[in-house]
């Protein structure tokens, strides 16, 4: 029988509102940003999750481009198969939902993609806000577009490459 754990939970202060992260000794299972500006920042973070919070605390110095966390998103097979894409997006770059799917061997299968993106339960570590629409457009994005936005100017700040 396996040994049933308990997640813990913090919630930390970004330049984005509160981030509530989840995990347990299997890793990261969710890390989300609340609108809630009422949301209390932990005082005592756990163990467990102090690492990922001291990595997305370096993302947002800009001290940090990947992270290097042990991950255990909830999902289905197909939604961790293109969560496991989305990490091989670089830092400072943006593809299309399109390509993603190309990537993922079906050009079909491009709604589905996008409804896997929309569902990352992994805030900025699985960078879901680096896929773009075809034309450039910041198409839907769960934390809210003008979070889209700004994560992509933060990670290519240069007005010469702006993306938008």
């Amino acid at each position: 029988m396996k040994k049933k754990t308990h997640i813990k939970k913090t919630c930390i202060k970004t330049p984005l509102g509160p981030a509530i992260i989840e995990g347990d000794e299997s890793g990261i299972t969710a890390i989300k940003v609340s609108d809630n500006n009422r949301e209390p920042i932990s005082e005592n973070i756990p163990d467990i999750l102090k690492d990922c919070a001291t990595q997305l605390d370096e993302y947002f110095k800009g001290e940090r481009r990947d992270f290097c966390l042990k991950l255990n998103p909830d999902g289905t097979d197909f939604q961790k198969k293109v969560w496991e894409e989305l990490l091989k997006i670089p830092y400072g770059t943006s593809t299309s939902y399109l390509e993603l799917s190309k990537k993922l061997g079906d050009v079909k299968a491009i709604r589905a993609v996008a409804a896997a993106n929309g569902k990352n339960p992994l805030w900025i570590v699985v960078p879901c806000h680096r896929v773009i629409g075809s034309d450039g457009s910041l198409t839907g994005y769960a934390g809210g577009i003008w979070r889209k936005k700004w994560l992509l100017e933060h990670e290519n700040p240069s007005p010469q490459q702006s993306l938008f």
